[in-house]
């Protein structure tokens, strides 16, 4: 059984400013599992990530680790909850200046008192882990998209975390090195004992990891549940999202109608074809 807590936001108000994103949210991220919280663009899932690592003040509303709630605790036990919290970046926020072994060795000097023999030791580890011991002495600006992301994920797992956050892990990846990235965050969900929660527009990606899902819309929670659950739905908007079906959106700014499965068959030669004979029908003659 599970020793990673669980978390727990209640009547959460988050936004920027005097802008509200999403209110009153009432959410559970179950306890070593993996959760996915997907949502359009501008619907507030990394913005969530940020007001639950307390990088931005919220609105209203708390946030409980387990049992302990995050506005009650003291600075330093906020400070010891933050050093068990590993967080992965979008584009893995490695520090130019430094060789790969000091990025991942930085959370280690700053907040134990380990020799520098056994930072070395853990360093290869988690770097083997990932697949890039065979990198330790290379710069930031040396490594592939691919691996940024892997060394950026070694280093959020160098502290071991109860806690890990992702956000868009597999973004500007190609759909091989995604999958790829995929595999390795189910390796560390069986390695290490941990809460992941991580934010994501690839829905392939949900489909392939996602024990809990969390979707934000509408500045709301629309739904909180298994993948299972979420793959059964009849809500509209849940199927529009899940199917890719897009819709458009008149000059006020309502939802139309999706766009009719005829429609989505025309492609571009179709399209180009109507444009230089004069048709307006979009379709080209046979």
């Amino acid at each position: 059984m599970s020793s990673a807590p669980s978390i727990r936001l209640e009547g959460l108000t988050i936004g920027y400013g005097s802008k509200v994103v999403a209110e009153n949210l009432d959410i559970v991220f179950p306890g070593g599992k993996l959760s996915m919280v997907v949502g359009g663009s501008g619907s507030g899932k990394s913005t969530l990530i940020k007001h639950i690592l307390k990088l931005l003040p919220s609105k209203g509303g708390r946030v409980f680790i387990g049992e302990h709630d995050l506005s009650m605790l003291s600075n330093r036990e906020q400070r010891c909850i933050r050093q068990r919290t590993g967080v992965l970046f979008q584009d893995g926020a490695l520090l130019g200046s430094l060789r790969l072994k000091d990025n991942i060795a930085l959370p280690l000097r700053e907040h134990t008192r380990l020799g520098e023999d056994e930072i070395m030791q853990i360093v290869r580890d988690r770097l083997a882990t990932v697949g890039l011991d065979h990198a330790m002495e290379l710069f930031p600006n040396e490594l592939s998209g691919g691996m940024r992301k892997r060394a950026g994920l070694a280093r959020a797992l160098v502290m071991d975390p109860q806690m890990l956050f992702c956000d868009e892990p597999t973004s500007g990846l190609d759909p091989v090195m995604s999958a790829e990235l995929d595999q390795l965050m189910l390796e560390m969900m069986c390695q290490f004992d941990m809460t992941m929660v991580v934010v994501t527009h690839d829905l392939r990606s949900m489909h392939a990891l996602a024990d809990f899902v969390v979707v934000l819309g509408e500045q709301r929670c629309l739904f909180q549940g298994t993948i299972e659950e979420l793959d059964a739905t009849n809500d509209p908007y849940l199927r529009r999202f899940l199917d890719r079906s897009p819709g458009e959106r008149d000059a006020s700014g309502l939802t139309l109608p999706p766009i009719s499965q005829d429609m989505m068959k025309l492609n571009c030669a179709d399209m180009l074809g109507a444009k230089a004979t004069g048709r307006k029908d979009g379709r080209c003659s046979s």
